[in-house]
């Protein structure tokens, strides 16, 4: 059975930074790429940034591209996401995603406030 479980978000001011964890389960972590997608209150879906499998290949959402980073750690499956200069626009529930059928977890609010 696969899971998907975000953790780490909270509120923080402008200007700050947060760490995101996402810890999976049920598939063959290495093999797949993760990614964060966000979603701010009466928006769409927004990817954030993806990693492929070994962790050599990153991608990200113009909106993030500099103050994010997105990194693995295979042997303990697990995906985090470094946020830094944290924007008010960046308030929005954060979810990862990944392994067969791009599963999702239940998210974590990040809220960006002073």
């Amino acid at each position: 059975q696969v899971q998907v479980v975000e953790s780490g978000g909270g509120l923080v001011p402008p200007g700050g930074s947060l760490r995101l964890s996402c810890v999976a389960s049920g598939f063959t972590f290495s093999l797949y790429f993760m990614r964060w997608y966000r979603r701010a209150p009466g928006k769409e879906v927004e990817f954030v940034a993806s990693i492929s499998g070994p962790g050599i290949s990153t991608t990200y959402a113009d909106s993030v591209k500099g103050r994010f980073t997105i990194s693995r750690d295979n042997a303990k499956n697990m995906v985090y996401l470094q946020m830094n200069s944290l924007k008010p626009e960046d308030t929005a529930m954060y979810y990862c995603g990944g392994g067969p059928g791009d599963s999702w977890g239940q998210g974590t609010q990040v809220t960006v406030s002073s």
